[in-house]
């Protein structure tokens, strides 16, 4: 047993309840690649001018931002064994509204408010937010069950593992449309209204989400808080006070900061591709910038290919960042996020739909690094103590960069004379930025 080991106090945890803990993450993930790779989609079939598209995507970073740390709080404080435990209940709550907002939010169109209509736009802007609400509510436990049940020695294993189904979700969702497709469903419809193949899609997402939350429930048995306090070296009453959310923040390891800095670069980078790569591979490759024509949904579709090109990417690359032992996270970290900027980048000058997988394949070798090393290096730092509203703080890291590049879109998008292609050259430089920013990590475990 090694010394990092020694001081959590957890016990090895057989592979198989690993992979448990993070099996509804692959349903949690299809849900979030659908809203991620067809929101701006969506918003355009519905009428949404593309130059204001920044305040659409700002309410699910908004809706995160608040969420995740109400979460992580309430859950330290929870212990109902008769909904799953400490973590789970949340799962469940923010499951079932999950999927009755992935029902509903396709069908907007459908439902005869007006192409353009500032109904029709603000129906759709609240079911993202509800949908990010609770897919937030659903997602956080999976990460904060790792933070509670696994030791420093298999955290980077764990969270790689959750990192490989994530992938593997987004990979499942990105193909919906694109499949569909193939198969004869209709990819284009009525001026306003959303096309079947997302709708379905949206519909297969929810049932898959339902399956494998339910058999995360049903598998994973939280430790109850006596055995809990016991492993972490905490009283079990630590955990029943809420704790001030400023005053922890002040108290929170330097590592927490300096990741969180990296995040900002990331998420900025991110957000800049959820919002604008649909619309530059529409304009670089089929030469078409109207979102009801054939070409724009076309490109939508090849978007949702390309990101389940970058998912299979991450999923690879998770595995091998997985075997990179712990004293070497910040290369395999800053070598990582460069080429994804690098992939960023080449959006801007690429106009071959196959050469753009090559992007893809670096923005994926990226997200993997996104996914496996900021909640391993954190967590990895903090005491039982205020796991989960540690674990929520933090994960504000990765919301305000989001609302933050939204906002700033207002300015920049018009510098960049409306171009979508030039956006993502911004996103390029930010991932630089966040990979130079690696290389002021000092790596902390919780003593």
């Amino acid at each position: 047993m090694d010394e990092n080991n020694k001081v959590s106090g957890l016990p090895e945890l057989a592979k198989s309840v690993i992979w448990m803990i993070n099996f509804g993450y692959l349903g949690i993930q299809i849900a979030f690649t659908l809203e991620t790779s067809q929101m701006s989609r969506i918003f355009q079939t519905l009428g949404a001018d593309p130059t204001k598209l920044g305040w659409f995507f700002i309410l699910p970073p908004l809706a995160g931002l608040v969420v995740q740390p109400a979460i992580g709080s309430f859950s330290d404080r929870t212990w109902a064994p008769k909904l799953g435990g400490r973590r789970l209940p949340y799962l469940l709550i923010g499951m079932i509204f999950a999927v009755i907002m992935m029902l509903f939010l396709p069908n907007i169109g459908s439902l005869g408010l007006g192409y353009g209509s500032i109904e029709a736009l603000v129906f759709g802007a609240i079911a993202i937010a509800i949908l990010d609400v609770a897919a937030n509510m659903a997602m956080q436990p999976f990460k904060m069950m790792i933070g509670d049940m696994v030791n420093d020695e298999q955290k980077s294993y764990a969270y790689g593992i959750q990192s490989m189904l994530s992938n593997s979700g987004a990979v499942i969702a990105a193909f919906f449309p694109f499949l569909l497709t193939v198969l004869g469903v209709a990819n284009t419809a009525k001026k306003g209204v959303v096309p079947q193949s997302v709708v379905i899609s949206f519909y297969v997402g929810a049932t898959i989400l339902v399956i494998t939350s339910l058999l995360t429930v049903t598998k994973v048995h939280e430790y109850d808080p006596k055995t809990y306090a016991r492993y972490h070296g905490i009283k079990e009453e630590d955990n029943k006070e809420g704790g001030n959310w400023f005053e922890l923040l002040k108290k929170a390891p330097k590592v927490f900061w300096q990741v969180s800095l990296v995040q900002l670069f990331c998420w900025f980078s991110f957000q800049y591709l959820s919002t604008y790569a649909t619309g530059a591979i529409a304009e670089n490759v089929w030469k078409v910038t109207d979102p009801s024509s054939a070409g724009y949904q076309l490109a939508g579709n090849w978007f949702g290919v390309l990101t389940a090109v970058q998912s299979i990417a991450a999923v690879i690359w998770s595995y091998v960042l997985a075997k990179v032992p712990n004293d070497h996270h910040k290369v395999g970290y800053g070598i990582s996020l460069l080429l994804g900027a690098i992939g960023y980048g080449s959006i801007f000058f690429v106009h071959s739909q196959n050469i753009l997988i090559v992007s893809f394949i670096l923005i994926g070798i990226s997200w993997a690094a996104m996914n496996t090393y900021p909640l391993t290096m954190v967590s990895n730092a903090l005491s039982g103590k205020h796991m989960g509203t540690y674990l929520g703080l933090f994960n504000c890291s990765i919301y305000l960069p989001q609302i933050i590049a939204s906002l700033l879109s207002f300015i920049l998008f018009p510098l960049m004379k409306y171009s979508m292609p030039a956006m993502m050259l911004t996103a390029g430089i930010s991932g630089i930025l966040a990979a130079v920013c690696v290389l002021f990590i000092k790596e902390t475990y919780k003593n």
